[in-house]
């Protein structure tokens, strides 16, 4: 009988080490593909830091574009011929390209951007009354930027790079002369969206998405909490109940898109709301995240002890008082981790926000809640969808950045459940 309790005893303590065997290699597997994958696209995206920039002494004759008082005009800086100004400066600096198809080849190795970020440069400047000579750093293209940074080959046949030898030339003698150099690229940080890779950022696209997550927790979460504090307290067990709480487990479910979907019939269709705005976005999102939220706070309410609730019925409170006065705030940690968990799910989607054409080019940064505007997500899907190899960097660098605030969001809900959660 011993030996047969023993042997039983060794059976079972061998069970449980391969189960923790099990389990520890599924853990470490799934850190390794975590850490894979981030590594993969890091080494894509950490080149995006930089920018390849140029130096060059541009003449200004601010007579042309102020008063007399020395005040900017804005109609006349408009009109004047910004492009042109560093076109002819820059050639200046190659005196011997003098062909106009020469000199075309030669003003692609710079942004097409130039004149404009020359413009913004100057309107920043104070300027005296006449001709001033201004030496700026302005961004290169971004063919030469990604030949600076090692990711175009001078070993690859001409024909299939998207830089000519001539070009490779032009830029190995301005680092030569030392006016071409990479730098911090702080446009990336600083920038909304635009054609040109080196001129692109994520600024308009991070105010985006904050406004659209301000509309979402604003809708979602004082409906979840009012929801759930019904169907826990104030709802009647039946038929109708029953078929409420299916259908919001069932919500939790359903594909993203389907929620993009209904924006577009009811909240553009029926209600004419603006397209493209971080109001539909947000109010999208809200129903997409509410399920989620209610589930989340209906499992804090039931996690506080009933006595709770009871005694304060016991000392005259009402169901409402005893909910909202006793039980919610007690519930406050889960309910705050839930919200954020949904917040967390909301600012990575994107099919919704593409249903409801938050997929538009937007160069401006979104200055109110019906603005157009983008969102990170769909930022990252229409860099990644683009040819230039420029953008391709920079939508990587935007998915660290992405995934890095989507572990900022959950490791803020892991501390607040520690630090408020009260064990029973």
């Amino acid at each position: 009988m011993d030996i047969n309790r023993k042997n039983f005893t060794r059976s079972r303590k061998r069970v449980e080490t391969r189960l923790k065997f099990y389990g520890l290699t599924s853990i470490c597997f799934s850190l390794l593909m975590l850490a894979t994958l981030l590594i993969s696209i890091g080494l894509n995206g950490y080149t995006a830091l930089q920018q390849a920039y140029f130096k060059i002494s541009i003449p200004v004759d601010a007579s042309e574009f102020t008063s007399e008082d020395g005040n900017i005009l804005k109609n006349k800086i408009n009109l004047y011929d910004w492009d042109g100004t560093v076109n002819r400066s820059f050639n200046k600096l190659f005196p011997e390209v003098k062909s106009r198809d020469d000199r075309k080849k030669l003003f692609s190795i710079i942004s097409s951007n130039s004149g404009y970020d020359f413009k913004e440069i100057v309107k920043k400047r104070s300027l005296d009354k006449g001709k001033t000579v201004l030496t700026v750093w302005l961004s290169l293209s971004d063919d030469a930027d990604q030949y600076l940074k090692g990711r175009l080959s001078k070993d690859i046949p001409e024909k299939d790079r998207r830089i000519s030898n001539q070009e490779i030339k032009w830029v190995d003698s301005l680092v030569e002369r030392k006016i071409a150099q990479l730098k911090f690229n702080k446009t990336f940080f600083t920038a909304a969206d635009s054609r040109e890779p080196e001129s692109a950022g994520i600024l308009g696209a991070v105010v985006g998405s904050a406004l659209t997550l301000t509309i979402t927790i604003l809708f979602a979460l004082p409906l979840a909490v009012m929801a759930s504090i019904y169907l826990e307290y104030f709802a009647k067990p039946g038929k109708v109940t029953d078929f409420i709480e299916v259908n919001i487990n069932n919500l939790a479910a359903v594909p993203s898109i389907v929620f993009g979907l209904l924006g577009l019939s009811v909240f553009l269709s029926t209600f004419g709301l603006p397209r493209s705005a971080p109001l539909v976005g947000g109010l999208v999102l809200g129903l997409m995240t509410l399920p989620t939220i209610i589930i989340a706070t209906r499992a804090s309410i039931r996690s506080i002890p009933p006595s709770i609730r009871e005694a304060a019925l016991g000392l005259g409170a009402s169901k409402m008082q005893a909910a909202m006065h006793h039980v919610l705030p007690l519930a406050t940690p889960g309910i705050l981790t839930g919200t954020i968990i949904g917040m967390a799910q909301a600012l990575g989607e994107t099919a919704p926000l593409l249903m409801i054409g938050m997929v538009a080019f937007i160069i401006d940064v979104p200055s109110s809640f019906t603005s157009s505007a983008t969102a990170m997500p769909v930022q990252i899907f229409m860099w990644s969808d683009s040819a230039e190899r420029a953008f391709y960097e920079r939508s990587s660098l935007a998915i660290l950045f992405l995934v890095g605030f989507l572990i900022i969001m959950n490791l803020i809900a892991v501390v607040l459940r520690k630090k408020f959660e009260k064990r029973w």
